[in-house]
This record gives C-alpha cells, structure tokens and sequence, in this order.
C-alpha cells in the first residue's frame, strides 16, 4: 500500500516497501557470495598457498578445495614449470630462427680466468619452484636473487680455471658445480628454488680482444701442425731403425743357436765315433777311409784306379773342376 502525504495543498503518494523480502533477497545474494567464495581450484601444475587474515595458512595440492569466504586468500604457484634465466644474451624470439636481443650484455657475461685473461661467458638456469610458501615468503624477489647468485657463482667457477679449461675440457665439470653451489645457496635462503640445470651457452674471447685472440690460436694450431709432422716423421725413422736392429739382432741369435746347435751335433757325433774307434780302431779307421774316399772320388769322373806295385805307368788324373 501506498501512504499519502498532503504537502502544500496536494498529495504526494510514497509507496510502501515489503523490508521482510528485502531482506530475504540480501541474505540470499550473501548465501551466494559465501557459498561461491567457500571453494576454489588448484590446476594439475600448481600449488595453491593459503592466507588467513594475511598470515601464511598451509598449502594445497591440486583439485577443489575449502577456504573460508573473506578470510582466506589463495595465492597460485606453478610448481611443475620450468622456469629459465639467460645471462649473456638474451632470447626474443625463440623458434627455427631464433631472434636474440642486440643490448650489450658484458656487464654480467665479462669475467676473469684462473689465468688471468678475460672471457665473455654466456649460460642459461633452468629452475623449478619446490616450495611454493617459501619462495613466496621466504624471500623478497627470488628472481633477482637466482639472477645476482647465479652471476657470483659462475665468476667463482671460472675464476678457479683457465681460459682453455673453460673454452673445452672442463665446461661440463663447470656447468655441474655452479649448480650444486647455486643449490646449496638458494636452499640456506629457503627460497624453495630447485636448480635444474647450468649450463654453457659459450665462452668467447671479448670483442675487442676476438681478432688477436683468434690469431694466436691459428699460431698454436699452426705450431701443434709442424710439432706433429716432425714427430710422425720422427717416429717414422725411429721405426724403422728399431725394426732393422731387432731384425738384425734376431738373425744373429738366430745364427748363434745355429752354430750352437751344429757344433753340439758335431761333438756328439765325434764322441760316437770315438766310442766305436776305441772299440775296434783298424776297422774304424778303415771305414773312415773308405768313407771319405768314396765321398771323394764319386764326384770326379772317369776315374782310373792302377796299383801303387805298377812298374812304368804313369798315373793321370783328371780333377777339372776341382774336388767339392
């Protein structure tokens, strides 16, 4: 119903309003609000960190879960994804051809070797959040933080090696140790940062110094060339001197076992006979004779063989060709 009001000579009509459902419609729309406000998701790769009252509360895996409406905030960590830092360079446009940024990075990348020469080194962490509530409580920027950490270690790393150790052979021993310090740093922080990986993008000489440093490592090249042709020459030669003195060397050991061996058969044979000589010396010496004669004369032909009796008979024989 309407009430009327009379004002300087009219009536004004204000209605009347039902303030039971008034309110009823606000606590219904409140119902909603809180209902709506009681629940909420955590995605397959987060972690969902807890506020009540703006106090770190607990956190939550992912699914649906039950906070109080308007005391409870949910703050949402992606825990499952590979984050990552380039120092040196940095990536515009990554793809088949890659587009990279063209600012002047040697502030971070220029460093110092063991051996006191400057190097421009390029590398990239990759890292994942471990901890959610840590890493957003434990620290106040934690990029910065893995940025200014990663750049102090690396400098210890290189630092502790010579230029030509980080150029090749200890770039995977560099690359693992700059993660484990890095690790153990950022865990006595709490930041809640798990390092994935270090690794070495490049290590150069500085621009400014890269055509003399290019120079003399074609003169280093060009020296480890002539050392290596002299020294295959030189084993060439040494080769085969060893090969001719060990082949000379076998030949005469080998002729000495010889002789040996002959001379051993000569004595034995020697005390044979000698054993049957003292037996019957006549008979031997005879045979010997006869031995030694038929050895002899089988290799002169047309032989004539005349009596020593023989009276006015003058002996010839031929021996052209000589006795063998």
């Amino acid at each position: 119903m309407a009430t009327k009001i009379n004002f300087e000579g009219g009536n004004i009509n204000i209605p009347s309003f039902n303030f039971k459902k008034i309110w009823s419609f606000l606590l219904g729309l409140l119902a909603i609000v809180i209902v709506s406000g009681s629940f909420y998701t955590v995605d397959a790769n987060e972690n969902g960190v807890v506020l009540r009252l703006g106090k770190y509360s607990h956190t939550t895996m992912p699914g649906l879960h039950f906070k109080i409406p308007l005391i409870d905030n949910v703050e949402r960590v992606k825990v499952d994804y590979q984050y990552k830092q380039e120092f040196g360079f940095r990536t515009l446009k990554a793809g088949v051809k890659t587009k990279y940024s063209n600012r002047n990075f040697d502030h971070e990348s220029w460093m110092l070797t063991g051996d006191l020469k400057i190097a421009e080194v390029h590398w990239v962490v990759q890292y994942k959040i471990k901890d959610a509530a840590n890493y957003l409580f434990k620290v106040k920027n934690v990029e910065n933080t893995i940025k200014d950490v990663s750049e102090a270690t690396m400098r210890i790393m290189i630092g502790d090696h010579s230029f030509s150790e980080v150029l090749q052979a200890e770039r995977r021993a560099i690359s693992d140790a700059a993660r484990i310090h890095m690790q153990s740093i950022l865990d006595s922080y709490n930041s809640g940062i798990a390092v994935q990986m270090v690794q070495l993008q490049g290590v150069i000489a500085p621009a400014p110094v890269a055509d003399s440093f290019n120079e003399v490592n074609r003169a280093k090249q060009e020296q480890e060339t002539a050392i290596n042709e002299a020294r295959q020459a030189y084993n060439k030669e040494i080769y085969k001197v060893e090969g001719l003195a060990e082949k000379i060397i076998n030949e005469a050991e080998g002729y000495a076992i010889e002789r040996v061996n002959i001379a051993e058969g000569d004595v034995a044979l020697f005390k044979k006979v000698l054993k049957e000589y003292k037996k019957a010396p006549q008979i031997t010496e005879d045979r010997l004779y006869l031995e030694t004669m038929e050895k002899v004369l089988s290799q002169i032909p047309n032989k004539v063989i005349v009596s020593s009796e023989l009276e006015n008979f003058l002996p010839l024989m031929n021996v052209k060709g000589g006795v063998k």
